[in-house]
Formats: C-alpha cells, sequence, structure tokens
C-alpha cells in the first residue's frame, strides 16, 4: 500500500495542507517520504518494517541537511545551519533545528522540503521509538552527512560556485549519498561491511547522486551553482540560453558516462555481500537499480544518443521487480543485465564521439 501511494503521488503539486494538519508521526513519515525521496521511497517502503521505519527517518533527515545546502545562499549560514542541525543528535531532548525562511523556498517542493524542517519534531518521535542502536547510527550519519555538506559548501564558496574536477564531484556524490547508502547497507547486511564492499557502496552512491545531478543541471545553473567547471560562465542563467545549450549537453553527457562505467560496483556489491537472500532486500536492489537506468536511458536520448530497452515509466518499473520477490536466480540475472547494458552503452557513446578510448570491459570497469 505505501509503495503504491508513493507512486501515485504528485510531486508537482504537494498537498501541503494535509502535511501540515497531520498529526499522527507515523503517517507523517510515510506521506512526506515520497515527496522528499523520489525513487529511494519505494526501496525503502519494501523493506522489512522496522528496517524500512529506521531507513525513512534516517532518509528524512539526509533530506533536511539537502535542504539547508540547496536553500541557504549564504556559505557561512549554511555551514551553520548544517553542523547546528547535526549537534541535536548529542542533546536529549533534540532541540528544534534552525528555521529556513519563506522567501528561500522557489517552488512548491522546496516548500515540501521548508514544511519538513519545520515539522522535524514528528520524525523526531519516530526517531525515539528506534532502537538504541538505529538510533545511534542514524546520529552517526547526520553527523557525518554534515560535515560532508559543510566541506561541499566552502569548497563551492571558495571556487566560485563551481567543483573543479570529477574528483571533487565523485566526492561531493558520496557525501550526499554515500554515508546514506552505508547506513543503510548496515541495516539490512549487518554492521560489519567489508572495506571493498564499502568501497563498492561509495562507488554505487556515485552512481545513483549522478542521476540528480544530471537531471537538475539547469535548476542547479538558477541557484548559481555548477558541479561542473565548464558552466562557470552561467550560473545565475536558467540553463536555456543559445550559447548554454551545447555545454550543458556535453557536461550531461559526460556524467552520464562518469555513471554508467560504475555498474559493476551495484552487481559486485549485491553478490559480495549476499544481498540476494531476502525478498524485501532483492526487490529493493531491483527497484533502486532499474529506478536509476530509467533516469539514464532518459539521459542517453536528451544527449543524442540511443537508449536501451527497459520500461518506460514508474508504475512499469514497479511491474517489471515484481519477480525478485519470488526468485534470486532471476534478480541476479536482471542486475547483470543492466550492467551490460550500462557499459554496452558507454562503449556505444564513445563511439558515437569518435572517442580513441579503448571499450569498456566488465571485467576491468569500476
Amino acid at each position: 500500500m505505501q509503495l503504491l501511494r508513493g507512486l501515485t503521488v504528485d510531486r508537482r503539486r504537494p498537498d501541503l495542507q494535509a502535511l501540515t494538519l497531520e498529526s499522527d508521526p507515523e503517517r507523517f513519515v510515510w506521506r512526506v517520504l515520497p515527496h522528499a525521496a523520489r525513487s529511494f521511497a519505494a526501496s525503502i517502503v519494501v523493506l522489512p518494517e522496522e528496517q524500512a521505519r529506521a531507513a525513512a527517518v534516517a532518509y528524512l533527515y539526509c533530506r533536511m541537511l539537502d535542504t539547508y545546502e540547496d536553500l541557504i545562499p549564504d556559505p557561512p549560514a549554511c555551514v551553520d545551519g548544517l553542523r547546528r542541525f547535526a549537534e541535536r543528535f548529542s542533546s536529549s531532548p533534540m532541540k528544534a533545528p534552525s528555521p529556513i525562511p519563506a522567501p528561500l523556498a522557489r517552488d512548491r517542493r522546496d516548500l515540501v522540503y521548508r514544511l519538513l524542517i519545520e515539522r522535524c519534531q514528528m520524525v523526531d518521535s519516530v526517531f525515539e521509538t528506534l532502537d538504541p542502536t538505529s538510533q545511534a547510527q542514524i546520529g552517526d550519519l547526520v553527523r557525518s552527512m554534515a560535515e560532508g555538506m559543510a566541506w561541499s559548501t566552502e569548497v563551492f564558496s571558495s571556487q566560485g560556485g563551481v567543483l573543479a574536477d570529477q574528483e571533487q564531484l565523485a566526492l561531493y556524490c558520496r557525501n550526499v549519498i554515500g554515508y546514506p547508502a552505508l547506513f543503510t547497507l548496515g541495516q539490512v547486511a549487518g554492521p560489519d561491511i567489508p572495506g571493498g564492499a564499502r568501497e563498492d557502496a561509495l562507488l554505487v552512491s556515485e552512481m545513483i547522486q549522478l542521476a540528480n545531478v544530471s537531471r537538475d543541471i539547469e535548476r542547479d545553473l538558477e541557484r548559481g551553482v555548477s558541479y561542473h567547471p565548464a558552466l562557470k560562465p552561467w550560473l545565475g542563467t536558467s540553463g536555456y540560453e543559445s550559447g548554454s545549450r551545447a555545454v550543458i549537453r556535453e557536461v550531461r553527457e559526460e556524467y552520464l558516462a562518469m555513471a554508467l562505467g560504475r555498474a559493476p560496483a551495484y552487481r559486485r556489491l549485491f553478490e559480495g555481500l549476499g544481498l540476494g537472500g531476502t525478498a524485501p532486500v532483492r526487490i529493493a536492489a531491483v527497484l533502486m537499480l532499474l529506478f536509476t537506468d530509467l533516469h539514464y536511458r532518459g539521459c542517453a536520448l536528451s544527449t543524442g544518443h540511443s537508449a536501451w530497452p527497459g520500461p518506460g515509466g514508474r508504475l512499469a518499473v514497479v511491474a517489471r521487480s515484481v519477480p525478485a520477490l519470488l526468485s534470486a536466480s532471476w534478480t541476479a540475472h536482471t542486475i547483470r543485465r543492466v550492467e551490460r547494458e550500462f557499459l554496452d552503452a558507454l562503449n556505444s557513446m564513445r563511439l558515437d564521439v569518435g572517442s580513441s578510448s579503448a571499450a569498456v570491459d566488465p571485467a576491468t570497469a569500476l
């Protein structure tokens, strides 16, 4: 039920009044999650109940950190907001988070994120029902992510609103999604994650966060930020000016190639940690991968490349994922198939642009 409700939520026209009036903390968490977590919500709600509740609470706190980073334009004030939010987890009871002024919200999506911070005590109420280990893990997650975002904010500020290279972009992706990914793995696979699996989880976080980065290029330019130095001349513009379109297409293509090359890490992580043993974890893994695949097929088309076959929308992704509930072998086959399609697409892109780079070998790719 939560899965279907999340898929039918209209994120462009959120019911702000209903979210404001919701008085039950648990219902509030599940009602706001699809607005805050996008495709992540589907992978969260199919987990076992206690793991799903912990993951939902953790993700909503991470979304609150994202909101400080996205909406507070003054870097020192942003860093202060991030660190104050993290400090909440060192006191009992937790203090109310710093508010975000209403004029900083640019659209209804931002209004939902601002409302989430305003109603943080609802999420806190569910947090307090979690077991002490999960609470401690969420506190560590928030503190680590806040420091990572503080680093990103200071780097953007010192570099005129852009990141300098792929190394900085990869670190940014790890700061935003890597810590939540490690938290979720700790919930489903146990706290002792081997070093190789940790690195693969961080590579997977890059692949997933690059979907957000590649989707929001124009939106980020409007707020004066770019994750690529080539777009620095267009900071503060809509991103639709004639002079910027070719550069944006090239940057989006670079993000796409960077993401596709990380596909083997997803398969290595799934197989290496034996995540195929339980149905909820299998379907969560397939949902996450197929939603990521859906985005990158669209990204390929938008950059002038051919898209590989796959489900055509969110409901189709869910329908395609159902066999994971019943079959571990089908799940493993699907993850390997998507990996092949990503690497084949990457090789085709390199041929399309006349690159002299060698084709990507699945055995040697990241």
